[in-house]
């Protein structure tokens, strides 16, 4: 591809609110162009990365099983009703209506559409497993978009399905697509972690997020410096630190100022772990108060799932209304207008005696004991796991890292096939519902991934696999025979895996901007060169440079460019 005829425009400054150097680079790069909040123009030259990608993910995906088809990105609001999510979803989700009053959707994710097409036509146990996958736009109204192409409103993904009779064959089939994740990721030259993680609006019974590890990465990852355990914080367990359960009468405290964890402790001689700490939320017009120890906050991904329910931090204002005291509220003879309902921290219920509020201003309660003095409607794990915390298989203290997610996998269950009615006939006549898995990857956000993971402070370093062009050839010069010599050089080359600069611009600006572009491998042809002994050829990623007779440009480039590609 000649640059004079291709549709590119690089920049030597991009603005502020581009934070990732992989959203400023793809920026100056030329390769989108904000059209939007969230949304972006690709230009041709991202677009080839982009399908190198796609050809990576596709051939990995078949190679397990998968077969490729095409689901609608608007779908009818009834089938989000009919798996209960249309109102289970906010405003992430856009809906309007077309010209005939009906309810439609715009797809974030296709469960719904999958769980549909594959109920009308697989009937028997004879036509399991199945596997199958797409390339296709969605969109999610994300209210905070950000980094570039990392979190989008409307993005390219790839989401995979597989339906199974039996939870054996789901469980080894799991292993088998995770394993194909990391072989898509190796050849994108992205090392990720393979973390635990939330399953979110999806539902389902586990999920596992696949993280690159980056300082600017949305997600905080717990992860084991021994390799024992990796989660995302928003699930992240710990190993409980057990001490010996003491339990104290309950006796009044005046603790004047005390509204904090801090200021209790100081002011009654206690150590966080020793008090109750008292979070509110509400869950629709129900209240929640949620309980952990002093030391520990709450973790409000983890309070949703025990709830099942979405929450929302409370207000101050709403909860004076409710009858709340700030600061000394407590779950020891709570009175509150509406309905309240309790939700206590494992290591609250284990715990012993704690120092609570009084919900009396001003005073706080000693000796407070779970069991005797309070209950709780629900008790389970909603504490925050935080650096330093023991790891909950070898008690090694955790590490934080921030992740950009390239990938997740989640074990659906029977979540929609049960809501949906995609069932089929066992071997003895028996009607059951399908096990189904899904798997995503987002493929513009996977680019963005292998900006931030390739890059100097020069420009893009791609990876041979995913590159647009695997050469860049420079025409510095107007010498006749430079001229001549590279026009033979592109040809030999070929035009579909060269971009070839053949602009009337400087030297400077043709060589900054190869470096901006970042194709794996730069061939340089000026009149300098030819009296060295040929063309020059510079390795990218390592600097490598090697002047090499014309006739041998095309085996010596596809040498170094092997030779790269292992690096």
């Amino acid at each position: 591809m000649r640059m004079t005829r291709m549709m590119l425009k690089t920049q030597k400054h991009v603005t502020t609110e581009a934070e990732l150097p992989s959203h400023q680079l793809i920026l100056r790069a030329g390769l989108a162009r904000r059209l939007a909040a969230g949304i972006y123009s690709l230009s041709p030259l991202a677009y080839r990365a982009i399908r190198r990608i796609q050809d990576i993910v596709r051939e990995e995906m078949e190679r397990i099983g998968g077969q490729e088809l095409l689901l609608p990105l608007v779908q009818p609001a009834e089938l989000w009703r009919e798996a209960e999510r249309f109102d289970a979803i906010g405003d992430e989700l856009a809906r309007f209506h077309d010209r005939g009053g009906h309810a439609m959707v715009l797809a974030m994710t296709h469960e719904e559409s999958i769980t549909d097409l594959v109920r009308s036509v697989i009937e028997s146990y004879r036509q399991l497993p199945q596997m199958v996958f797409q390339l296709q736009t969605k969109f999610r109204d994300e209210p905070r978009p950000r980094a570039g192409l990392v979190r989008l409103r409307e993005f390219l993904m790839k989401d995979a399905y597989s339906f199974h009779a039996t939870q054996d064959d789901f469980d080894t089939y799991y292993e088998v697509v995770v394993e194909a994740y990391l072989a898509i990721f190796s050849r994108l030259h992205l090392p990720v972690l393979v973390v635990e993680a939330d399953t979110g609006m999806m539902g389902g019974k586990a999920a596992h997020e696949f993280m690159l590890l980056a300082d600017g990465g949305e997600d905080s990852l717990l992860v084991c410096p021994n390799g024992d355990y990796a989660a995302n914080q928003e699930i992240a367990v710990a190993a409980n630190e057990r001490s010996e359960r003491v339990e104290e009468p309950l006796v009044d405290v005046y603790t004047p100022g005390a509204t904090t964890i801090a200021a209790l402790c100081e002011a009654t001689g206690c150590a966080p772990a020793q008090t109750l700490k008292s979070v509110f939320y509400a869950a629709g017009e129900t209240l929640v108060m949620a309980l952990v120890r002093g030391d520990l906050d709450v973790n409000e991904v983890k309070l949703r799932n025990v709830l099942g329910k979405d929450v929302r931090p409370l207000a101050a204002e709403e909860a004076r209304e409710r009858g709340l005291v700030a600061g000394y509220a407590g779950p020891v003879s709570l009175h509150v207008s509406g309905p309240v309902v309790l939700v206590a921290d494992d290591t609250v219920v284990e715990a012993g005696s704690l120092i609570a509020g009084a919900n009396r201003a001003s005073y706080h309660l000693r000796g407070a004991t779970y069991g005797r003095d309070f209950n709780a409607d629900r008790v389970g794990d909603i504490a925050l796991v935080t650096p330093g915390m023991p790891c909950v298989r070898c008690g090694t203290a955790l590490e934080q890292r921030r992740g950009i997610e390239a990938g997740n996998t989640f074990k659906l269950g029977t979540r929609y096939s049960v809501a949906m009615g995609a069932t089929y006939l066992d071997e003895a006549g028996d009607l059951k519902p399908m096990i189904m898995g899904c798997y995503g990857l987002g493929i513009t956000r996977a680019l963005a991934c292998v900006i931030e993971q390739h890059h100097d402070e020069d420009g893009i370093v791609w990876p041979v696999s995913v590159a647009p062009y695997a050469h860049h050839l420079v025409l510095v010069g107007g010498d006749p025979a430079a001229v001549e010599a590279a026009e033979r050089v592109y040809v030999a080359l070929g035009e579909e895996t060269t971009l070839f600069d053949d602009r009337d611009v400087s030297a400077g600006i043709k060589l900054k901007d190869a470096d901006l572009l970042g194709m794996p491998l730069r061939i340089t042809v000026s009149g300098r060169s030819l009296k060295a002994g040929g063309a020059e050829l510079r390795v990218r990623r390592t600097g490598e440079t090697r002047i090499v007779p014309l006739e041998e440009v095309v085996t010596a480039a596809s040498a170094m460019l092997a030779a790269t590609d292992k690096s």
